[in-house]
């Protein structure tokens, strides 16, 4: 009994580990790609993409870092987005597909502001046959190498 009281006390008083601030931008070209190729909203659906596969790796290597800032170089869809469909009544969303991918660039600061690691990452398919089957299926294969390739790096 004491020594679970004991460890309730001890649970209670541990410090909890603060969530890391991810902040996800896109370069200037990319940013252009969206707007003119891909559609806005493909951009948030990658970004949200690239939070949770850091915050899954990050958690998993038990890294503690205050903030990461990703910017999204660029990004190749495996499939067309529903703005290439409709700008390119040809591309068939379920036949047509691409060798994907994406090229990222993030920087981690401690708590004090101080850069704490920085990574450039780029993977891309390179062989059609492996195309995915999601739109974002290749990107977010590079999204998750790079998760792991990070957490690894700050730990």
């Amino acid at each position: 009994m004491k020594a679970t009281a004991l460890a309730l006390l001890l649970m209670a008083a541990a410090p909890v580990a603060a969530a890391t601030e991810i902040a996800v931008s896109y370069s200037p070209e990319f940013t252009e790609k969206l707007q003119d190729d891909y559609g806005m909203k493909e951009g948030e659906v990658l970004a949200g993409r690239i939070e949770r596969d850091l915050t899954r790796q990050l958690a998993r290597a038990g890294v503690d870092v205050a903030k990461i800032d990703v910017t999204i170089l660029d990004a190749r869809p495996s499939r067309p987005t529903f703005k290439q469909a409709g700008d390119k009544p040809g591309l068939d969303m379920m036949r047509s597909v691409s060798v994907g991918g994406m090229k990222l660039k993030a920087v981690a600061f401690d708590a004090s502001g101080a850069p704490a690691g920085e990574l450039e990452y780029d993977w891309y398919e390179n062989d059609i046959r492996n195309a995915g089957l999601t739109t974002w299926h290749d990107a977010g294969r590079a999204s998750d190498r790079f998760a792991r390739k990070f957490a690894k790096a700050l730990d």
